[in-house]
């Protein structure tokens, strides 16, 4: 048999090898990854749904809130809390089988592309093998084998095809270098959403747990009786205005022992908003009724002192980390801050979120600006879903366990729209 035709046929080859057999292979992983992109689509329908069912009852709590002085009032906004959380519950949990589902998909890119990798690198050797063969045959040992000095020239132009292909094949199997970096990268960082909504719904079940569990005592305690809770409310209003005081002395003393050289310079855009809504009360002296019963005199008696800023959205709106940072500490305050959680920033001011219905960080947990760190609510001190946000002098943070209300954030409180 002639060079030539052998050259042909090590051609077909090679392209039966390069080509047919990855081809054949990625049709079978092509069907199972279109299955997964149904499967995909169904629980993005699910996860519509449940949205929907979440916003009907945030927006039954706005109703039911405002209303909450009665016990009938009362206990429909829990249980409209109670199915916000059931429903992120689940809605959580689609989005951990979409998650699965998207990390199967990305592990079968990988395995196509691994295996493409292999043939093109089994077929790059079979080049190169074949070339250095052509290198170590002298020009008159293949002269000597062509039947004629046509089929010679024939050969070398066989030969400069193989050696085209060959940087073709290479240039193919860094495309597919990159390409599976790109998908690794993917899968990690799926599978990074996928620990995060793990931990978020084991949070959501903790809020769930401690929500069933307020409802209940209340029921208990008042044992249905409307008198019976008008008393639990004023009982839990006082020690409300107890816990504020206790916060305010600590705190005074704190403030009024800060050296201003030790504060960032204010300017706007050093912190972030955490969260978008409405501005319901400023950091200060508030002349208000509301204000002068709930917080600490100020101004003469004309006001109450409230060491933060209050900003109200729907239940269940994302608390976002106003800076990058380290949390340092969380608790649950029940007749002031509620559930909270404060984070310490590289410029030494700390900021705390407090008021949620569910907190999605744990201490030593680091976070970027923007992270979710919890989701608003109205635990605590609370007539309304909203975040009561503070922001602390450097240096001047610390945690108090309250014989009244649990552990309390305390600090030397600065005025957030100085750095906002």
């Amino acid at each position: 048999m002639s060079i030539k035709f052998k050259i042909i046929g090590f051609a077909l080859l090679v392209s039966c090898f390069w080509i047919i057999v990855p081809v054949v292979h990625a049709d079978v992983n092509q069907d199972k990854i279109e299955q997964l992109r149904k499967e995909i689509e169904e629980l993005e329908k699910r996860d519509a749904q449940l949205k929907k069912e979440a916003e009907q009852y945030r927006g039954n709590i706005a109703e039911t809130q405002a209303q909450a002085n009665t016990l009938k009032n009362q206990i429909q906004n829990l249980k409209n809390q109670i199915g916000v959380l059931e429903t992120n519950i689940k809605l959580t949990g689609k989005k951990i089988d979409k998650t699965q589902v998207e990390i199967v998909g990305v592990q079968e890119n990988i395995l196509t592309t691994q295996e493409k990798m292999d043939y093109q690198r089994l077929t790059i050797g079979q080049l190169l093998l074949y070339l250095a063969k052509r290198d170590n045959e002298s020009l008159v040992g293949i002269l000597m084998k062509s039947e004629n000095l046509s089929d010679y020239f024939n050969d070398a132009q066989y030969a400069l095809t193989v050696n085209s292909t060959l940087l073709d094949v290479v240039n193919n199997l860094q495309k597919a270098e990159a390409q599976l970096s790109t998908q690794k990268e993917d899968l990690e960082g799926k599978k990074k959403s996928l620990e995060t909504l793990r931990q978020q719904a084991n949070a959501q079940k903790a809020s769930l747990a401690d929500t069933t569990s307020s409802k209940n005592k209340i029921l208990a305690t008042t044992k249905g009786q409307e008198d019976a809770y008008q008393k639990l409310l004023a009982e839990t209003e006082e020690l409300q205005r107890q816990a504020n005081l206790e916060i305010f002395r600590l705190e005074d003393q704190l403030r009024q022992a800060i050296n201003p050289n030790s504060l960032p310079i204010a300017r706007s855009g050093i912190l972030m908003k955490p969260a978008e809504g409405t501005k319901s009360q400023s950091y200060g002296c508030i002349e208000t009724a509301f204000a002068r019963r709930n917080y600490p005199s100020c101004n003469n008696k004309k006001g109450g002192f409230h060491n933060g800023l209050d900003i109200a959205a729907k239940y269940g709106t994302p608390l976002h980390s106003a800076e990058d940072g380290r949390v340092i500490a969380v608790g649950n305050a029940p007749y002031a801050y509620g559930v909270w959680a404060a984070i310490e920033h590289s410029n030494g001011l700390v900021t705390a979120y407090t008021h949620m219905s569910l907190r999605s960080v744990s201490v030593g947990q680091e976070v970027k600006r923007g992270d979710i760190v919890g989701n608003m609510g109205s635990t605590g001190l609370s007539t309304g879903s909203h975040i009561h946000f503070m922001v602390y002098a450097p240096k001047t943070f610390t945690t108090k366990q309250s014989t009244i209300s649990g552990l309390l954030p305390i600090g030397a409180t600065l005025n957030p729209l100085d750095y906002i």
